[in-house]
């Protein structure tokens, strides 16, 4: 078949590899978001599907908005007979999801119709699921409420970040959309409606949405700080000034510590919870490199009683 192959981040690469590597299939060109700024030096970059794409010598759209008649137009012209999607980034209107074929089929990073949303593997994190997974399906107006075509699923280990389970999920993905493009060639794939129960919801993670709260439980500082690595970072405050804190680990003690207060052991730093303590992992101050939680302790010179709000 010939397709046309939307995504735009990291997570989409294992997805239009497999794809390219297909002697059944044809990506005829792919669809990302426009060059952005990236990096300390925000320089103006190639998003990664593009990038790909012009090692292969793949023709690359960016349309500022996927509803742009100019590429509308462009899509029309190269007829494809589906459209592959993995962490394209923006919203299809109903205008361009008629021209495939056979449509466009979504590679979504959970077991629909859980987690629906920006954010499906960081929901899945931070709410600590046991299972979660990956799902086909095509796409329709509504979010990620078309039929199911298949699903894979993978274990939520317990100490999964949400970039560790991601990676994992985006090869098993690969595969599983390669599959179902092969089945939808085929015509031997059918698409199934997702059941009406079981819906949440997983949006955007914001800055604020990583912050971290000393004063919750300890199990669930831990599974806030996993979700959001490494994006957007977890983050809090000493001395009036952000800190960036990598995943924390719940220690079991019998000494109680305040929420929040810090306690400099010689190798490592617990800080206080609603519960048990929690050990810092990496710490990061403003200006600073990210270092041991022991290093950033002695450089920091923290007194007793000191507390991270």
């Amino acid at each position: 078949m010939r397709l046309v192959f939307a995504g735009t981040p990291e997570v989409a690469l294992p997805s239009l590899r497999a794809l390219l590597d297909s002697d059944r299939h044809e990506v005829v060109a792919v669809v990302t978001r426009p060059d952005a700024p990236a990096g300390r030096g925000r320089r103006v970059e190639r998003s990664p599907v593009a990038a790909l794409a012009d090692e292969h010598g793949i023709e690359v759209l960016a349309p500022a908005k996927a509803g742009d008649p100019a590429f509308r137009a462009r899509l029309a012209e190269l007829e494809p007979d589906l459209c592959p999607v993995v962490a394209y980034g923006a919203l299809l209107p109903e205008s361009t999801l008629g021209i495939p074929k056979h449509g466009w089929v979504n590679l979504h990073f959970s077991v629909l119709p859980a987690w629906r949303g920006a954010a499906p593997v960081q929901a899945a994190v931070r709410h600590g699921d046991d299972i979660t997974g990956a799902t086909t399906f095509r796409i329709v107006k509504e979010l990620d409420a078309g039929p199911v075509y298949g699903v894979v699923t993978e274990q939520v280990r317990e100490r999964d970040t949400a970039g560790e389970l991601l990676g994992r999920l985006a090869e098993s993905g690969a595969k599983l959309l390669l599959s179902t493009v092969d089945g939808v060639a085929d015509g031997t794939l059918r698409a199934v409606e997702q059941p009406d129960q079981g819906v949440s919801y997983a949006p955007k993670v914001s800055v604020d949405d990583a912050r971290l709260d000393f004063g919750t439980p300890a199990a669930a500082l831990d599974r806030v700080a996993r979700a959001v690595t490494p994006d957007p970072g977890a983050w809090a405050e000493f001395r009036g000034e952000r800190i960036k804190l990598g995943p924390v680990v719940p220690v079991e003690s019998d000494e109680p510590l305040p929420p929040g207060e810090i306690r400099v052991e010689r190798k490592r730093v617990l800080v206080g919870t609603a519960t048990d303590p929690v050990e810092l992992g990496d710490v990061q101050a403003q200006g600073k490199k990210r270092m041991s939680a022991a290093d950033w302790a002695r450089g920091a010179r923290i007194e007793a009683g000191e507390r991270i709000s």
